[in-house]
This record gives structure tokens, C-alpha cells and sequence, in this order.
């Protein structure tokens, strides 16, 4: 990877979708370093000083990832996860919008206020079906086309208003917000280690020989425990896919795209039943204020469970009836 940026976005071999996803990226970094300095100015938040390191650290990860060596990333990262390992985190004393404000900003716009929220899943699909541009950038697009439309909505809506919003909603998920890139990292790791090839021989011993209907069995609940592990689907199916996929699925005349929405669906499925997965089951907890952590999970499980099942039943019908 190129660690010059000037050399990288002057490139012709760097695709204009990669470029721009850098600079969202930078764009996010830049939002963590400003709450990093918020947090620090804040007198009232008891473990400021905690606080300033951890999103400092997250902000330069994002801004200076992939023009610096690994080894630097890897300690940045490490400092990262110590802090609120040695509990060293916590929400400022920002204060939350009152009820008369929030009140009357409902009564302004009303049902509108769905808009903005719309235009960023419109620009991330536009991307994807219309342009070579990854979704990503089209979902930061979108970001930036809600927020014409907040301006537009309301005069109020400075982008003062806008960055205290972005620090408000960042103290409150906290922590969680490393969970993706740490998950990320560890399916770089698995991979790297090559635990898939170890699954394969491991279920080699157990899945008779030629089974199409038991291999889409195991796959199919491996991807799901693999994902509950993990915390990401999409981190699981590279070492799942090369450790039961491949051999047992794939090998045997399973259609590719069939046996890839099989993967994913049932990596889902286990999406719903972990805390590892933050964005989902945690960040919810945290943004609503629950008392029992688990308990988005406890309320998804049974639907998970439900919907591993009906997946297999319906895949063996579908791969039995191909192979």
C-alpha cells in the first residue's frame, strides 16, 4: 500500500470509488479528533483526560491508517482498546435537547424529518446499482444530502448544531464504536492464521464424504456460531467458506450465489444473538438507555433461532434439487 497520500490520489491506478472512500474516512477521523478536544475541554467529564486518548487514538487511525506502517497502527490500536479496558471512558455533560425543543422542532418539521434519514439509504443504493462508486461513499453522500436538507428544514441547523449532535451521539456509543474495527482486524487474523483450514480438517473427520445435505447443515450453523463469535458476518464467511464451503458445498456442484445467500443469511441469524455485534444488539442499548444489556439480544434470539432453520430447510430444497 502506498504511504504517500499526494502519490495515492494523484494515482490513475487508484479508482475513484477507493479515492473517495479514503476521504470519507479521513472525514470520520477528523469527527473523532473533535470529540476527542470536546471531551478534553469539558471540565464536568471526571475521566476526560481517558476520554481524549481514546477518541484521539480512534480519530488518527482513520486519518493516518493507511499512510503509516502497520506496527504504528497495531500500538495506536492497543492504546485504544487499553483505555476503556482500564475504564478510563465516559459521556461528557453535553446536555440532551429538552423536551419542549425536541416539542417544537417536531411540530417545524413533522413527518419530514424521515427525509433526511431516507436520503442516506437512497444515495447508498443509487451507488450500488447505478455506479461503479462503492455504497459507502454513496451512504456518506447521503449523509451530507440530509444535512442540506436539515439546513433547509431550519435556520438553526448551523453546523455547530450539526457537530455537537456527532459528539453527543459518539459519547453515548462509546466504546462500542471500536468493536467493528477490531472485529475487522480479527478476520484478517483468522484468515491470516489460516483457521479455516484447520475447521476443514476438523469437520473433515465428522461430515461423511459426498454429503451435500449435511454440509450445508454445518455450514449453515458454523456460519452462524462463527458470526455470533465474531460479531460479523462478513468477517465469518472467508474462514468459513475456505473450511466447509469449499469442500463440502461448493465441491459438490453447489451453485456459488445460492451457497453465498445461504452464508450470509444464516450469518445474520447469528448477528441477533451476540453482543459482539454491537452496531445491532449494544449501540441500541446504550443510544435508549436500557437496563438490561442483553436485552435487544433476548428479544431476538427465538427469531434468529427460527430463521436459521427455515434457511437450511429452504436451501437443502433448493441445492438438493440442483446438485
Amino acid at each position: 500500500m502506498m504511504r504517500d497520500p499526494i502519490e495515492y490520489f494523484l494515482s490513475a491506478e487508484i479508482t475513484l470509488s477507493d479515492k473517495l472512500l479514503e476521504v470519507l474516512y479521513l472525514i470520520i477521523g477528523l469527527i473523532c479528533i473533535y470529540t476527542a478536544i470536546a471531551n478534553l475541554r469539558d471540565k464536568g467529564n471526571q475521566k476526560r483526560y481517558g476520554t481524549f486518548v481514546f477518541w484521539c487514538t480512534l480519530g488518527l487511525m482513520f486519518v493516518l491508517g493507511p499512510w503509516i506502517p502497520s506496527l504504528y497502527t497495531g500500538i495506536l490500536m492497543c492504546v485504544m482498546v487499553a483505555v476503556p479496558i482500564l475504564h478510563r471512558v465516559s459521556r461528557g455533560t453535553q446536555p440532551d435537547p429538552s423536551e419542549e425543543e425536541a416539542e417544537k422542532n417536531y411540530r417545524k418539521i413533522g413527518m419530514k424529518v424521515f427525509i433526511p434519514a431516507l436520503s442516506i439509504g437512497v444515495f447508498a443504493l443509487a451507488a450500488a446499482l447505478f455506479t461503479s462508486i462503492s455504497p459507502l461513499v454513496g451512504m456518506g453522500v447521503g449523509v451530507f444530502a440530509a444535512v442540506i436538507i436539515l439546513m433547509i428544514y431550519s435556520r438553526d441547523n448551523k453546523p455547530k448544531v450539526f457537530l455537537q449532535d456527532c459528539r453527543r451521539m459518539m459519547d453515548i456509543v462509546g466504546p462500542l464504536s471500536m468493536l467493528p474495527t477490531l472485529l475487522a482486524a480479527l478476520g484478517s487474523v483468522f484468515t491470516a492464521a489460516g483457521v479455516g483450514d484447520v475447521i476443514a480438517q476438523m469437520v473433515s473427520n465428522v461430515i461423511p464424504s459426498g454429503n451435500l445435505v449435511v454440509g450445508i447443515i454445518v455450514y449453515a450453523v458454523g456460519m452462524a456460531i462463527f458470526t455470533m463469535i465474531m460479531g460479523n458476518a462478513f468477517a465469518a464467511i472467508t474462514v468459513m467458506t475456505v473450511g466447509i464451503g469449499a469442500p463440502f458445498v461448493l465441491s459438490l456442484g453447489a451453485d456459488p450465489v445460492v451457497v453465498g445467500s445461504l452464508a450470509l443469511t444464516c450469518g445474520y441469524c447469528g448477528t441477533l444473538c451476540t453482543p459482539m455485534a454491537a452496531n445491532f444488539n449494544m449501540v441500541p442499548v446504550a443510544v435508549l438507555e436500557m437496563k438490561d444489556k442483553n436485552g435487544v439480544i433476548k428479544k431476538q434470539v427465538l427469531i434468529g433461532i427460527i430463521m436459521l432453520i427455515l434457511q437450511i430447510i429452504y436451501d437443502r430444497h433448493v441445492l438438493g434439487g440442483r446438485s
